[in-house]
Order: structure tokens, then sequence, then C-alpha cells
């Protein structure tokens, strides 16, 4: 491994970390016992200390162990936006001694059959907004829903705009396996001994990769302990911080560094279910918000509001992200209107959060930024693993702490995604990067075949999978399509059954996929062809297609 970097490293760092040796609801316990009345969420105005916080999470585990029979080591799928449930319900999990299993909310029913078969799942929380998406799989295995209504934690007058989905009424939901959050609550039932340690599974979110479905990367409390705790600590994280938390907490950046992080120091998280460039800018004004994670299209929009002189951002010291790569303008504009940098970051729902991140006070622009604590990466030829020197492209591998367990019931994958070098068990990333003369990582191409619009990683052969399922399809590739907002997005290449052709168009099917597939992976453009193009052997060139597709932009 290069140590070209360390001369970059945050001032005053070490360059090892001591990760405490607890499960993550110990956080919840030392930072109620620490600070009981202070708010750890703030949610339209609504505040829930930390002292309220842990008394709800732990009726949420005694529900969950004692009428939902859930055991140690039981997966429990958590579906629902930002907000106070989710994190109530992310915690009452753990303290039941069960394992998260955070699932986008813009997936369908088709696609959550998948999460309960694959992970065994019995219970789920789920939002009331998304209840019909979850409730079909209480014939396929699931015996229990929670359902919780946003509204239920809008219990103080605001002025800021509440989305309808946020404000909606709850809703008299009833029927064999379904609870409401409320009457959940109203139970008071407190939960057995806290079991699990730091070597227990702890969370899994799912990706897809090269396969058609997607697959659980098992994490382990010691794993997601040593995650939050170095990203927190590499931009000093203290105690009074207020954080503007708006990524997904389904997603492993927001789950850790606008979530999990934030609760282990014992600071306030002020939550938007919602990307909302007004709203946001009114609570960096009124609670003083010093940092938030952003993906490049939020910066672009907070950027591009006429209103935005209007507000005191003064508070902001740093705007940090990844994901996807910052425009150099996009970042010299947020310098030059707000006077703070945009730190990049990288990492992958496999190392549950940032394996690099750059140094606050050095960053370089669409860069990836430096291994963090305790991390080896290097640049490697993806045919003999040997380390590249700078400038030559190579797939990024990485060792660390908080790399995943492997891939929930899939041994053949798990084999796949590592390689052992001198010894050392090595995640290889499917990226393709190089290092420049300082040490610094920045991305060039994928050696996996992926999508990223906005941010959200899309899987083709999963989408591929899903299209099949259309009676007029007979071949399917999708690949991906420039997009001045989103970066890249989806687009479909299809060749339709003769009994079809001239009877369906291109709007038929994109309306069809936005109605069984997640909007994120869903194709927004389509285009017929005759045949797609093929090897020798009969296997799919979508090489070519995407190469193509790239000529034409």
């Amino acid at each position: 491994m290069s140590d070209r970097h360390f001369p970059f490293w945050p001032a005053g760092h070490s360059r090892h970390l001591t990760a405490p040796q607890t499960s993550l609801f110990y956080n919840v316990e030392v930072s109620a016992a620490r600070y009981p009345d202070k708010p750890y969420i703030l949610f339209y105005d609504t505040p829930i200390t930390y002292a309220e916080f842990k008394d709800e999470a732990e009726r949420i585990a005694g529900y969950l162990e004692q009428v939902c029979k859930v055991k140690k080591g039981d997966r429990v799928l958590l579906f629902m936006q930002n907000s106070p449930q989710f994190v109530l319900a992310y915690y009452g999990i753990l303290r039941a001694n069960a394992v998260v299993v955070p699932v986008n909310p813009m997936n369908k029913s088709h696609e959550l059959l998948h999460y309960v078969k694959d992970t065994g799942a019995t219970a789920a929380i789920v939002a009331q907004d998304l209840f019909p998406q979850m409730a079909p799989m209480l014939e396929h295995g699931l015996e229990q829903i929670l359902v919780a209504a946003y509204s239920d934690y809008l219990k103080r007058p605001t002025d800021l705009k509440i989305p309808d989905f946020v404000s909606a009424p709850r809703e008299p939901l009833n029927g064999k396996g379904v609870t409401l959050w409320s009457d959940m609550l109203t139970r008071n039932l407190r939960p057995g001994p806290l079991t699990v340690g730091p070597d227990d599974l702890c969370v899994m979110p799912y990706t897809s990769g090269t396969t058609g479905h997607p697959k659980g990367c098992m994490h382990t409390h010691r794993g997601v302990m040593f995650s939050l705790v170095a990203s927190m600590q590499w931009f000093n994280t203290n105690q009074d911080a207020v954080t503007l938390s708006v990524l997904p907490f389904f997603h492993v950046t927001g789950m850790q560094g606008s979530m999990s992080g934030p609760l282990y120091y014992g600071s306030t998280i002020v939550i938007l279910p919602r990307w909302d460039r007004d709203v946001a800018a009114a609570c960096i004004q009124r609670y003083r918000i010093g940092t938030l994670q952003l993906i490049s299209t939020m910066v672009v929009d907070l950027l591009a509001n006429p209103r935005i002189g209007e507000y005191d951002l003064s508070s902001l010291r740093g705007i940090r992200g990844g994901g996807a790569a910052m425009p150099e303008a996009v970042a010299q504009k947020l310098r030059d209107l707000l006077g703070v940098p945009y730190v990049e970051g990288y990492g992958m729902s496999e190392t549950i959060a940032a394996t690099h991140i750059n140094p606050p006070l050095r960053p370089k622009k669409q860069c990836l930024g430096i291994p963090i604590y305790d991390v080896e990466a290097r640049v490697v030829d993806p045919a003999d693993f040997h380390e590249l020197p700078p400038g030559e492209t190579g797939e990024i591998i990485v060792n660390a702490p908080h790399v995943m367990q492997g891939y929930w019931n899939h041994p053949a994958a798990t084999k796949d995604a590592f390689v052992e070098i001198d010894g050392k068990r090595f995640l290889r990333t499917g990226d393709l990067a190089m290092t420049d003369e300082d040490g610094y990582f920045f991305m060039v191409d994928r050696l996996k075949r992926m999508i990223n619009a906005s941010g959200f990683k899309v899987w083709p052969a999963e989408v591929e999978t899903m299209l099949y399922q259309h009676p007029a399809i007979q071949e399917a590739c999708v690949i991906a399509a420039n997009d001045a907002k989103r970066g890249e997005t989806v687009k479909a290449v299809i060749v339709l059954r003769d009994a079809w052709r001239g009877k369906i168009g291109a709007q038929e099917i994109i309306d069809w996929a936005h109605e069984n597939m997640a909007a994120y992976k869903s194709p927004r453009i389509v285009e017929f062809v005759d045949s797609l193009p093929k090897s020798s052997s009969g296997k799919l060139q979508w090489r070519e297609l995407q190469e193509r597709e790239k000529a034409l932009s």
C-alpha cells in the first residue's frame, strides 16, 4: 500500500482508530444517560429527546420480541422514508437482538417479495404510505407488519412546508398481522436482555451486482461501529453539532453519516423525508446547522434557488457527499456563493459507507479521497492483482475493519467478491480508478456493469430480469444514457416479440416498468431494435451498445 497520502492526513489524527467493542444499541444507552433532555431528532420543529428515543426504541423491541416472536439474529424489514420512526425502528430492531434489513422505499411489491423470501423475515416495519406495497407479503411469509404514520410525530406547530405524505392523518388499518405503530407503543412492552455482541450481525443492506437479484451485505456491530466512528471523527464531530439529515437512511451513506454517527456523539439531527431546497435552507438558518450530506444534484438545486440569498447560511462549515462526482463548476460555485467546500468520499454497501474520504482541509475536486483509518486500499491490475503505479488505471481493492462478512445465502458470490493477497482478504470493488502523485484516488470507469443515476446504483442485470416479465419483450439490454440532471439514466434496448411489433410503444413499456419496479431503476428511455449484438457463443455484447450510446452523446 502506498503511503503518499500521509502528508495530507488530517492534523492531529492518528492513523489507527480504536473502535468501541460494543453493540450499536449501547450508543443509545450512553447518549440517553449523558444527554437525556437534549433533542436527538428534530422533525418539522418537533423534538425527540435522547431519553424519549431510548424509551420508545425499547417499547418497539419489547413488541417485536413478545408479539412478533422475533429472536436473536432474525431479520426484520424496515421500509420507510427518513423519519423519526425509521430511526426508532432501526434501533428497536437492534435492541431486540435482531438484524435490520433496510429496504429502498421506492421498491414495489414484486421487488419486496425477493427480500421476504431471501431473508426469511417474518416481521416488517412499514410506513403508512408504503403499506399497500408490503401488505401482499402477508401471503408470502410475512406474519407481522407494524404500520407507522409520519404525522404521529408532528406534535408542534411549524411554518415549514410539510409534504402531503408526511402530514397525512393516521389511517385505521387493521387485519390479521397488522398493527398500528401507535397501538404498539401503547402496549408499553419491554424487551429481555441485550445479548448481541460486536461480532453478531447488525444490519444487512442489499445490493445487486451482476446477478439478477439483490444480495444482502452482512455487517456486524463491530464493523458498523468502526465505520460510523471513523466518519464522524474524520470531520471532528462533537456533541453540539447539528446535522441536516436528508440523504436516505436506507442507504449506507445517510445511515452512517446522518443517523447513527450523530447518535454516537450525542448530537442532533434535523430530519427531512424528502429534499426540498427551501425547507433545507430554512432549517440550516433556524438550527444553525454546521454540516450536511448532499449528493451533487441536491447541491445543484440548492445553488439554483433564486431565493438563496434570503437565508442566513453562515453556520455551514462544509457539505459532504459521494455516490456521483461533483462537477467542478458546481463545487466552485458552492465555494464562491457559500464559502464552503464540497468534500467527497467513496464507499459501498459492502463497506457500510466510506473507505476513502478527502481530507477536510485538503480536498481535491472530483476525487474519491484517501484511505481512512486502518484502510488498506490498492489500485491493481484486475488480471493478476499486482499494484499499479500512479497514473495507471486498475481496480480498487480494499482491506478494512468495516468490510462485510459476505453476501447472505450467496457463498459463491462471496468467494468471487474477495481476493487474498499477502495473507489479507481484500474486497474487489469492481471500480476502476487511478491514484495521483499525492496518493489520492480518482474514479475512471467501472469494471462491473452498473449505472449511477443521481447517486443510486442501478444494476442492469436486475432491471433486465424484471423486463423479461413483460409479455411483449423477447430480449432486453439495459445500458446507461447521459442525463443532464441525474448524470446517468437508465435506457432499455428492446427486441419485441413478433406478435407485439407495431402494437406497443416505448411509453407503454416505460409506464409498465415504472409500475413494477423502483422509480430510480425504471428505464426512462426505451429503444426498439430488430436484434441485439451477440458474440459467437451467443453472449449479449452489452458493451457494444454502451459504447454506441456514448458516441451519440
